[in-house]
């Protein structure tokens, strides 16, 4: 029987600034695509172009954050990144109050967010690796990945319900109030936190910029994790506008069943982030790479068969159910990998050019299916992408790219200055699918 580990009062009110944050993004899940296509009467090109063009721009953006965010206390970044979100999402139902919102400001508005995003989950990856012991980062992964689909699952219906009495804005308030307060509990966190130090007080070099990109590629096990990740995540954030279109538009689901298809299925994100340390325990982490790294790419292709009605429903209810299932169980195990197999030094950096070759795919492969679909339909870019993702499974690593906890992590982990426990990570990053 495994019993159920405490992680200490700090990382509890992490915890917590962070399910706070997550509830709120759950409310409004979706909820850019669903303001262009319901209040802006956008074409599913431009729905495409919001979910493409905004990461794009916010991951450039993004690019010289690592080495800023390497060398500066963790937790004041962490802070400044969610009053930056706030401050963002606070305007779009201020100006749909003033009947000014536009389709422009939706696009500053994802690109601000998506590179304050990828900022915060470099600080927070750094910051927590020193905050729980190492033989805890797989449950700290696991209680943020439960959360995070724990979140999905009771969000948009709600923010579904929200948005029939209020009005298409209304979840985007709940979410831009949600990370003023994920803010203030990061701020109740106790604890001096130390100053990161350089090697030499020589100013940041340039080729600092590449540095997280250098030790993921020479990592052969990293390097494909990284690789099939990219595709495996870009390639099902790609169908997100499509169903919108599709759904909302073409099928003539109401939003609540929009809302419903993505929420219940996440109840199984419950069940892979729990079953996450029992399975690495009995089968190994191997074995999880290849054989859940599988299964989370078979079943997209099952989009294609929706169809009107309760039929349709529970069709797409299935596929993600299944696709979530096995994700929630994966995502903990690749966060905690890539956490142990990164030096200190170099955490910060290694998770933002890990988050923004994440955001650049998504963006590509979004913007390629939202062209396929103007061309052809969103069923032909849906059946696309399905194909793709079946290729995915060859570029995950074999057994020998896939070392073993290196036993200098543990050292490095052990010695590190700490708020008041041992290290851990915040490797999450708050979104449908992809980590």
């Amino acid at each position: 029987m495994v019993r159920r580990r405490r992680l200490g009062r700090q990382f509890g009110w992490l915890w917590a600034a962070y399910a706070v944050s997550a509830y709120g993004s759950g409310l409004g899940f979706g909820a850019l695509p669903l303001i262009a296509v319901l209040a802006l009467h956008a074409s599913p090109a431009q729905v495409s172009a919001l979910s493409a063009v905004g990461p794009a721009v916010g991951a450039l953006l993004a690019v010289p954050l690592g080495p800023w965010v390497e060398f500066r206390r963790k937790r004041p970044v962490m802070i400044a990144m969610d009053l930056t979100r706030f401050a963002v999402m606070a305007t779009i139902p201020v100006a749909y109050a003033l009947g000014r919102l536009g389709f422009v400001q939706l696009l500053v508005t994802s690109a601000v967010v998506a590179a304050a995003k990828i900022a915060f989950s470099a600080a927070g990856g750094a910051y927590l690796k020193a905050l729980v012991r190492p033989d805890d980062l797989l449950v700290a992964n696991a209680r943020f990945e439960s959360t995070n689909w724990s979140s999905i699952a009771v969000g948009p219906p709600l923010g579904g319900a929200a948005i029939g009495l209020f009005g298409p804005v209304t979840t985007v308030l709940a979410d831009a109030l949600s990370y003023l307060l994920s803010a203030l509990g990061i701020t109740a966190i106790r604890g001096r936190e130390e100053p990161p130090r350089r090697a030499d007080d020589s100013p940041i070099r340039t080729g600092a910029l590449l540095d997280g990109w250098r030790h993921i590629m020479s990592h052969p096990g990293l390097r494909m994790l990284y690789v099939n990740n990219m595709l495996v995540g870009g390639l099902i954030m790609a169908t997100e506008p499509l169903l919108a279109v599709l759904l909302l538009r073409q099928l003539g689901f109401p939003p609540w069943q929009y809302g419903l298809a993505f929420a219940a299925p996440c109840l199984g994100g419950l069940i892979g982030s729990r079953l996450a340390r029992r399975v690495v325990a009995r089968y190994g982490r191997h074995r999880v790479f290849r054989v859940v790294g599988t299964l989370r790419a078979v079943w997209l292709i099952g989009l294609v068969f929706v169809q009107p009605g309760v039929a349709g429903l529970v069709t797409v209810m299935a596929v993600e159910l299944a696709i979530i299932i096995n994700m929630s169980l994966y995502t903990p195990v690749l966060a905690t990998y890539r956490l142990e197999h990164t030096p200190r030094h170099l955490v910060a950096r290694t998770l933002s050019a890990w988050s923004i070759g994440q955001q650049a795919s998504i963006a590509a492969l979004t913007a390629l299916g939202g062209l396929l679909a103007g061309i052809t339909s969103p069923r032909t870019a849906l059946a696309a992408a399905g194909l793709l993702i079946l290729t995915t499974p060859f570029l995950l690593p074999r057994d020998h790219q896939t070392p073993q906890k290196p036993t200098a992590d543990r050292a490095a982990a052990a010695a590190a200055v700490r708020p008041a426990g041992a290290g851990g990570s915040l490797s999450s990053d708050r979104g449908r699918y992809p980590r």
